[in-house]
């Protein structure tokens, strides 16, 4: 199949790579950074602009992976071509693309994605859900060369994952950096909390995160608790998130015993 990515970032970097691996030809790669495209277009063959009025109408589809706020303002620009236009957002419904054009999709993988690290995209889940039984089908077949975990997906479903995304990843990550940081504060390295938090990332392989909570809230250890707060004196922030953390554990938790 040919394809043009509209976008350059993380997500069109390991998407353009995926689909060149599997045989797929990418056409161009668009960025408004030139330097940014052109860096991408490179590795994938493709090649590279950084204005819409230079994009090549010899392309199969076309795969939106910028910024949600910026897709609205590029679907109308592509329509006109009147071929398959998707985006890779987990926040934005299928709506914003069929509102312009009839041949429109959704082609979503939920993963983080960093530039510089690799990843077996093979075992990303791709959300599909296409305007039409036709594209949605098509949509299928594209992402079954890149992927084994394939899901059709609604808007109103995929934004309830993309949510529920960011409470597992994002949320947690910037937790993480907390850690880092007040670990930092007395000379400590973050490498003592990783094998934590691997231990933490393999239990809930097999079971459910609920089940399988620790921790001084789920022993109701006030104590515990009020020492930590105290030790977050003048981090109101911080006091803040660690309270409303710890009240969710309490009432959600049908955990009995924990050991950190």
């Amino acid at each position: 199949m040919r394809i043009s990515l509209i976008g350059s970032g993380n997500v069109a970097t390991h998407i353009a790579a995926a689909l060149k691996n599997a045989g797929h030809r990418i056409v161009q790669v668009y960025s408004p950074n030139l330097q940014n495209a052109a860096m991408l277009a490179y590795h994938v063959g493709a090649t590279a602009v950084d204005a819409l009025k230079d994009i090549d109408a010899e392309t199969d589809i076309f795969i939106i992976a910028v910024k949600d706020d910026a897709i609205t303002s590029i679907v109308p620009q592509l329509s006109t071509f009147g071929k398959l236009v998707v985006h890779t957002s987990g926040a934005v419904s299928l709506d914003a693309l069929s509102a312009e054009t009839a041949n429109a999709g959704v082609f979503y993988p939920l993963q983080t994605f960093s530039k510089t690290k690799e990843l077996n995209f093979w075992q990303v889940p791709m959300c599909i859900e296409g305007a039409t039984e036709t594209i949605t089908k098509q949509l299928e077949e594209l992402a079954r060369t890149i992927s084994n975990n394939v899901y059709r997906v609604s808007s109103a479903q995929r934004k309830v994952l993309h949510l529920s995304a960011v409470f597992a990843c994002n949320f947690t990550n910037h937790l993480y950096g907390v850690a880092e940081q007040l670990l930092k504060e007395s000379n400590m390295p973050f490498d003592m909390l990783r094998p934590l938090i691997a231990e933490t990332a393999d239990k809930i392989k097999a079971h459910s995160p609920t089940t399988v909570q620790t921790g001084p809230a789920v022993r109701k250890d006030e104590r515990t608790m009020q020492a930590h707060l105290q030790m977050l004196e003048g981090k109101e922030a911080l006091q803040e998130i660690y309270l409303l953390l710890s009240q969710d554990i309490i009432k959600n938790s049908n955990a009995g015993n924990g050991d950190n």
